[in-house]
């Protein structure tokens, strides 16, 4: 028995011996990380004039899934055709944040034919590593179209008219517009609550596709009350490694236009009158419903003979397109005319004359 227990602790002591030494034994070394910030993969071009701008956002982790902390080193490269990516530029961005880069094109990228010239960028960690360059962000090189020149705006009722100095007509014209007062639309609408239209884009482009007569656009999606900045640049298409890619001009300089509704209504038609005989005699006059949305009523005007125009509606505008004129004489002969006029107080001109005779008792 004495020999039994000997041996059991024995075995005890060996099996806690060989725990302890499992526990403090490390296991298989981890390299350190390397803290290589996460490549770009959203990474966007583009060229106006002799001018290149990219885009992307930074990335907030490193390969290792960790937060990165500090500004981020980024090397900025460009590459054209077959050739190696040479530098572009440095810079340092904080994790996270959207990042952007310009840089204007040496000569020797602004001559010759269009080709395609790409941008990459590349994160880097304090010793100069990175994970990789950035996806493909492709403009085009070459000599870029011509500025516009002259642009002006004029309001008229149907929109905003822009015209620009005449060209060969050979390249497309983008127009750049810009909402200026978007904060005036969202009151407005604020006052008007669920009926209020939805507000517009603050940036919104338009294009005069190649061919179009004449050097001039109209813009007709505009908001009266809203004020506009245009700005225009020539564009021209080519394919390249069978991409259609663009090449554009410089923006011309901006035309800023306050779009303020100055103009009547359309003048009433079809307007017609028709006589009641009777002890209390009368003449009821009808014409066509106007369909502007800014449209208040209408004013009616009588003469009798040759003698002048005089307002015999109310003060206020009429809302239906009808009128009951019982100041009248049997066997006298009237004239009458209708304008339309909107909320802003602008009169139409005076529509097509209706006469009526009111018959003898």
């Amino acid at each position: 028995m004495p020999h039994r227990f000997a041996g059991a602790a024995l075995a005890m002591a060996l099996a806690g011996g060989l725990s302890l030494t499992g526990c403090g034994t490390p296991g298989a070394p981890q390299p350190p990380s390397l803290n290589l910030p996460e490549r770009v993969t959203a990474l966007t071009a583009v060229r106006t004039g002799n001018q290149v701008s990219l885009t992307w956002t930074m990335p907030k982790k490193n390969t290792d899934k960790l937060l990165l902390k500090g500004n981020v080193p980024v090397r900025v490269c460009r590459q054209e055709e077959a050739g190696s990516c040479a530098a572009a530029g440095d810079l340092a961005l904080a994790p996270g944040v959207e990042g952007a880069f310009h840089e204007t094109l040496p000569p020797a990228l602004t001559s010759g034919p269009p080709r395609a010239l790409t941008y990459f960028v590349e994160m880097q960690n304090r010793n100069g590593r990175s994970a990789g360059l950035s996806n493909a962000a492709v403009v085009l090189a070459g000599e870029a179209p011509a500025a516009v020149t002259g642009l002006a705006a004029q309001v008229r009722k149907d929109g905003i008219v822009l015209r620009w100095t005449p060209d060969s007509g050979k390249e497309a014209i983008r127009l750049h517009r810009t909402l200026l007062s978007p904060e005036a639309e969202a009151k407005t609408k604020a006052r008007q609550g669920l009926l209020a239209p939805q507000p517009e884009a603050v940036e919104r482009n338009l294009l005069v596709e190649v061919g179009t007569p004449g050097s001039r656009a109209l813009d007709k999606d505009i908001r009266f009350g809203e004020t506009y900045e245009y700005r225009a640049q020539r564009v021209v298409h080519r394919i390249v490694d069978g991409q259609m890619m663009e090449l554009a001009g410089p923006l011309s300089a901006p035309v800023r236009v306050e779009a303020l509704d100055v103009f009547p209504p359309a003048v009433p038609t079809g307007l017609a009158a028709v006589a009641n005989a009777g002890p209390e005699p009368s003449i009821d006059l009808s014409w066509q419903p106007g369909t502007e949305a800014d449209l208040a009523g209408y004013v009616v005007y009588r003469r009798e003979a040759e003698g002048g125009w005089r307002r015999i509606s109310s003060a206020q505008p009429l809302v239906p397109p009808a009128f009951h004129d019982g100041q009248v004489q049997s066997g006298h002969t009237y004239q009458y005319a209708v304008s339309a006029i909107d909320q802003g107080g602008h009169e139409s001109a005076r529509s097509a004359e209706a006469e009526e005779t009111v018959p003898g008792p």
